[in-house]
């Protein structure tokens, strides 16, 4: 005997499961495979890339993207992943090169930078390719801005000298030894009053600053707001007891202090750089420490980065450096991948970017 199958009860079943696959489709998040990201560096936040994998396909170089390893192993690695790929995170103090953007070929339409400086982005070659770019501003700026206090404490209060003593366990007590300066009644002059330097004159208010002063290309309400004055470089370099470098490195600010700048402050003044290395002439700024022309000086970057362990500025003991770790905590650094992550995900579907440098 042979069973006759009925097809007209496979019908309903059929149009069931159709409607099931329609709807999982429907309510998923619509991801553009065709379209592939890459991440520079093997230590990208796991925020940012959970918002790359919904939309896109994701590769990443399995080497870190700073020092030498990310001169050496990861350039090769890079130039290896980036033809074809539509968008670069890119996660380095590192410049962008001509020939990693000749490697990606037509296809990349953005770049987005996971710093709030943009200075080694290669502006003006992604310019001349329509290369959209992208930072990640504002978000590092309570960081930042408490790194800036700790070295205005640390350069003021001589950390370097005193950790020196603890380490040798040649301690110089007595009632006028190691005397350092206060930050009360101090007048503090911020170079660059954007996101940064707003917040580390909120972050000073406690301290009973006496006076706030501030420089820039024009006058900032949010300054007013502040109670901070709008003044020229020359007059803040001569008023300030702290002096503090909050600005971005472009042609402008590139060596702003220098023998001459620094000829212009008080000799007790401090200088403070949570900028860009390259703001100061650290030639300059080793003999104006050695000869005790200002007082003190608190970095958080240099130039080169890593600082060599021999380089002389390590030999003052009125310096205290940093590593460049301004924007160094888990939430900053997780806020920033998903600024820079969102900022691909704009640009890829055709919105704008959400916080622009070249849009």
């Amino acid at each position: 005997m042979v069973l006759k199958r009925d097809n007209t009860r496979m019908v309903p079943v059929f149009i069931f499961i159709s409607c099931i696959l329609t709807s999982a489709t429907t309510n998923a998040p619509h991801k553009m495979n065709n379209q592939k990201v890459l991440i520079s560096s093997n230590d990208f936040p796991e925020t940012g890339l959970k918002v790359l994998h919904e939309h896109f396909t994701v590769v990443q170089s399995r080497f870190n993207n700073f020092g030498e390893e990310g001169l050496k192993e990861n350039k090769e690695e890079l130039l290896n992943l980036i033809p074809g790929c539509s968008a670069l995170v890119w996660i380095s103090h590192h410049p962008i090169t001509k020939e990693l953007l000749d490697k990606a070929g037509p296809n990349l339409k953005m770049i987005a930078a996971a710093s709030a400086g943009y200075n080694h982005c290669n502006v003006e070659e992604l310019k001349a390719r329509g290369i959209k770019l992208s930072n990640t501003p504002n978000v590092l700026s309570s960081a930042v801005a408490d790194i800036a206090v700790a070295l205005m404490l640390a350069a003021s209060r001589r950390f370097t000298e005193n950790l020196g003593q603890v380490r040798s366990g040649l301690w110089r007590i007595g009632f006028q030894y190691e005397l350092g300066q206060e930050i009360r009644g101090s007048t503090v002059g911020i170079i660059g009053l954007g996101g940064i330097g707003q917040t580390v004159v909120k972050r000073l208010v406690g301290f009973e600053v006496e006076k706030f002063i501030y420089t820039g290309r024009k006058e900032k309400p949010e300054g007013k707001a502040l109670g901070a004055e709008f003044v020229s470089l020359d007059n803040l370099l001569a008023q300030s007891d702290f002096v503090v470098l909050a600005v971005p490195l472009t042609t402008e600010t590139k060596l702003m202090i220098n023998s001459t700048t620094l000829g212009k402050m008080k000799q007790n003044a401090i200088l403070i750089n949570v900028g860009r290395g390259d703001l100061v002439d650290q030639d300059a700024l080793y003999d104006a420490l050695k000869s005790r022309r200002i007082y003190a000086a608190g970095l958080d970057v240099t130039t080169p980065e890593p600082l060599p362990k021999d380089h002389k500025l390590l030999t003052l003991p009125n310096i205290f450096i940093l590593p460049h770790i301004g924007s160094a905590t888990e939430r900053t650094r997780s806020d920033m991948a998903v600024l820079a992550a969102n900022n691909v995900v704009n640009a890829l579907q055709g919105k704008p970017l959400i916080t622009p440098v070249l849009q």
